[in-house]
């Protein structure tokens, strides 16, 4: 099956020459530092292009340039609760650059092990937090295959069940894998009482400090609406090879609209290994 755009139009731009034209004017703004290894994870957030694209950029303008075959996206389900992930398993991601296909045969080994993930279109066909990082994709990478999954939950269980299915599915294969966990922080706190709340998330992911981040949780010390694919990516990552971390960008929707009253904290961090040539 095709999923078809369900944001299109409202989240980001639906006509393909503005969206075009939107990213790439995103990506110009973006100055993230040169990455000195592998990317093999990045943290991307979901909210309306305005909002959060010019954050999301920093990310997706480290990825230019360098080659996969296969991108995981993690996103979290906004609109149904459900203990397990679901993944799309076949067809592909329409928006207005066209459609991305499903690596079906990574989707149906992820099926095969029977483990946390079930085969749920319904769980995709409404929810944005995957969608919006299509666009991006497909701008930067242009050439790849998907692996969309929707997080229904957010414990530490599922998330360490998920990463290692993950990392079983990916073995023995020769593709290049991106991961990418989709998520939002804070939301509508005042402007100074967010920036506090999601210091903390970025001092973790800065650290890659998963553990410390699941405690910050715990403790109602911070917030993200994509906490369990924060953490999946970063297990996943790790595992990946990934030994070195780097928060690209914060800003919160107060930094656009500036009204402070109750704004939404973004956030772009990539993990990588470091010394690592784009062909190991």
């Amino acid at each position: 099956m095709i999923r078809e755009p369900a944001v299109s139009g409202t989240f980001y731009p639906g006509n393909a020459k503005t969206l075009t034209h939107d990213i790439e004017r995103y990506l110009s703004d973006a100055t993230p530092p040169e990455i000195p290894g592998d990317i093999k994870g990045l943290i991307a957030p979901h909210a309306g292009y305005m909002y959060s694209g010019p954050v999301a950029a920093w990310g997706y303008k480290a990825l230019s340039g360098r080659r996969y075959d296969t991108v995981i996206v993690l996103a979290p389900s906004h609109r149904s609760y459900f203990s397990v992930a679901a993944v799309l398993e076949r067809g592909g991601y329409r928006t207005p650059l066209g459609v991305v296909e499903i690596d079906e045969g990574f989707a149906s080994e992820l099926l095969r092990q029977g483990g946390p993930v079930i085969s749920d279109p319904h769980a995709h066909r409404d929810e944005h937090s995957l969608e919006v990082q299509v666009p991006f994709l497909q701008h930067v990478l242009k050439d790849f295959r998907l692996v969309p999954i929707i997080m229904g939950a957010h414990d530490v269980e599922l998330c360490e069940e998920l990463a290692s299915a993950l990392l079983q599915a990916m073995e023995g294969s020769t593709k290049r894998f991106l991961l990418v966990g989709s998520t939002d922080l804070s939301h509508y706190y005042p402007y100074r009482h967010a920036v506090e709340l999601d210091g903390h998330v970025v001092e973790r992911l800065d650290r890659f400090d998963v553990n410390g981040f699941v405690e910050d949780l715990a403790v109602e010390k911070c917030e993200a609406c994509g906490a369990g694919p924060i953490i999946t990516t970063m297990m996943a990552a790790r595992r990946m090879g990934a030994d070195a971390a780097r928060v690209l960008k914060y800003a919160n929707s107060g930094d656009v609209s500036g009204d402070k009253a109750t704004v939404v904290g973004y956030v772009s961090c990539v993990f990588y290994k470091t010394g690592a040539a784009q062909d190991d």
